[in-house]
């Protein structure tokens, strides 16, 4: 028998037990603290901590199950693959004829009777919302799957154009600052791109800042296309780094959501901090879409994105879905997102909703709800 190598050990799993300890530390000081000064948004709330800890369960688990659900749609690969590549194209020229039917009867929302078939324009536009969104679900399904198997870090490593760098320290601190790197631009990405925003929209959907909020992590990923951290084997970095860089990276990350370190001086020039961390997830409108880093805040402060905590964070989302059911704070900007596909009346404003930032599809439906009240 061959000798077995097992792959290198999850550190956020491994960190499981340090986790709940710093939560109960944090909830036993901060309840002291209530007693005197009154709460605050970073105390504890039942129903809120057990959402977060639902979706930290869920994170660990979905790993696991995703992608083994998705390989049989993976165009090139899974024996359904090409199935849905056909259903995607078949729904994308279901809607488009949809659409020029609309256009061409002129028809406005109540329907009208035109080359006496009554209500056409209605019609075509029902259609063209539910093959829209069925083009919208397989074509994303389709290209997000593709890109996972085209870019995972062990088909990278085989592409690799600079010498493996090896095992050691040096590798290792490349690995985690490369990681970083990349970390900031996926950050940076899912909060500029709708699609994604729907993947870590969970992430800031809680009115609570503790250590517990750390822990309410995206469940969907395998829903999205970031930057491959893989692409790090291509410089020479080996598989096995970049899984402990990537665990590095996440206990770093735990640490910054609370409200019981303050201000740390001159570390912050360069190290994310609890006090740049706050700023991230504060709903102010000066605090929207800053403070990405992970480890290091220098990748915002080189492009553009830095913002110094002075005002009090307010946490959560710009409308927040006053929810702490767990499903639904994990599928309401999905569900939202779909609704706006359907209610689109062309190609380019269904892509629209979906790749342009949350904030456009906000102003865009506002736009909309203007110009209909206007007629």
């Amino acid at each position: 028998m061959g000798e077995h190598r097992s792959g290198p050990r999850d550190l956020t799993v491994v960190a499981v037990p340090f986790y709940f300890a710093s939560m109960a530390a944090e909830y036993l000081w901060l309840r002291r603290r209530a007693t005197r000064r009154g709460p605050t948004a970073g105390n504890y709330e039942r129903r809120d901590t057990v959402a977060s800890l639902t979706m930290g369960v869920g994170s660990l688990v979905a790993p696991l199950v995703v992608p083994t659900l998705l390989r049989p749609f993976t165009p090139g690969r899974g024996r359904y693959g090409r199935a849905l590549v056909t259903a995607a194209l078949g729904a994308v020229a279901v809607t488009t004829v949809a659409d020029m039917v609309a256009r061409r009867t002129g028809g406005d929302d109540a329907g009208d009777d035109r080359d006496g078939e009554p209500g056409t324009a209605r019609g075509a536009r029902r259609v063209a919302a539910a093959a829209g969104v069925a083009a919208v679900v397989t074509g994303g399904v389709a290209v997000t799957t593709t890109w996972a198997a085209r870019t995972s870090p062990e088909r990278l490593w085989r592409y690799r154009f600079l010498p493996a760098a090896g095992t050691g320290p040096r590798a290792l601190a490349l690995a985690i600052v490369g990681w970083d790197f990349i970390y900031y631009w996926n950050h940076r990405l899912m909060h500029e791109s709708r699609y994604m925003w729907a993947v870590h929209v969970v992430h800031h959907s809680s009115e609570h800042y503790n250590l517990s909020t750390a822990l309410r992590q995206p469940v969907a990923d395998a829903l999205g296309t970031s930057v491959p951290y893989g692409a790090l084997c291509l410089l020479g970095i080996p598989p096995d780094l970049i899984v402990a860089a990537r665990g590095v990276n996440l206990l770093y990350q735990f640490w910054i959501h609370t409200e019981t370190i303050g201000r740390m001086g001159p570390p912050e020039a360069v190290l994310n901090t609890p006090s740049h961390h706050r700023v991230h997830h504060g709903s102010n409108a000066k605090y929207i879409d800053r403070n990405h880093g992970s480890i290091l805040i220098v990748w915002d402060r080189l492009f553009g994105t830095f913002e110094p905590e002075d005002e009090r964070p307010v946490y959560g989302l710009t409308k927040n879905i006053d929810t702490f059911n767990a499903g639904r704070i994990m599928t309401h900007e999905y569900a939202e997102m779909l609704r706006d596909v359907a209610r689109s009346t062309s190609w380019g404003e269904r892509l629209s909703y979906v790749l342009r930032g949350p904030g456009w599809a906000t102003r865009h439906r506002a736009e909309v709800a203007a110009g209909t009240e206007a007629a």
